[in-house]
């Protein structure tokens, strides 16, 4: 696949730090809840319920026990991360929104085809997606919407990715999306403050570095 441009989502720990957003004390009551993004609750069973996802697609890559016992180790702080991500992604959507953008289905599957086409094949993109991202195959797809969303948003607003000022104006973005979603976390998973790099070392696969290519948009790996 040739690749005509790039843009870049380089969203670092130190990027998100300096950035005023996504801050919740929480300091509700909301019983059985993880988090409350925009009124909408996201349950203590749904996060166990995706985080069962990801360990069940890690024992069935890894047949191994001793490598499996490894791969756990790598990824200890999965609940904390994949709570990250689900948050991270609803404001992502609302910012995207609120922008007038959306994504096809005929743009995750153009998407999709040129990853499985970089990664040499659907099995393996599956499991690229699941090691470096720990998201389960079952939720690939919707992992490719978010970052189809993301880079629409980018080019929506007009922001260069590769800049510290397109990143700005792109963080601007969902920082005025998460203060309409006043989003309360549960004291158990910590607080939601990005200033004091909170949550900042969860993976998200749209935070990264994103690639366009001539076929439509495609991704490449964030860089260490």
């Amino acid at each position: 696949m040739h690749r005509r441009r790039r843009t870049a989502l380089i969203l670092s720990a130190a990027a998100i730090a300096a950035a005023p957003l996504l801050t919740a004390c929480g300091s509700k009551a909301h019983p059985g809840a993880a988090a409350v993004v925009g009124g909408d609750r996201i349950t203590v069973a749904q996060l166990e319920g995706r985080v069962n996802e990801v360990r069940d697609a890690q024992r069935s890559a890894i047949p191994d026990d001793a490598q499996y016992s490894q791969a756990i180790a790598k990824s200890g702080g999965l609940t904390r991360s994949t709570l990250h991500t689900m948050v991270l992604d609803k404001v992502l959507h609302r910012a995207a929104s609120d922008a007038g953008v959306s994504v096809t289905r005929r743009d995750i599957q153009t998407m999709r085809s040129g990853l499985e086409q970089q990664a040499g094949g659907k099995k393996a993109l599956e499991q690229g997606w699941l090691q470096q991202y720990n998201v389960a195959p079952a939720r690939l797809e919707d992992s490719l919407r978010t970052e189809i969303e993301a880079q629409k948003l980018s080019a929506k607003l007009g922001a260069d990715m590769n800049s510290p000022e397109g990143q700005a104006v792109f963080w601007k973005a969902l920082s005025a999306a998460s203060k309409k979603l006043d989003i309360d976390l549960n004291p158990r998973y910590g607080t939601w403050d990005v200033d004091k790099n909170k949550r900042a070392d969860a993976k998200t696969p749209w935070v990264r570095q994103v690639t366009k290519a001539e076929a439509g948009p495609g991704a490449a790996e964030q860089p260490a």
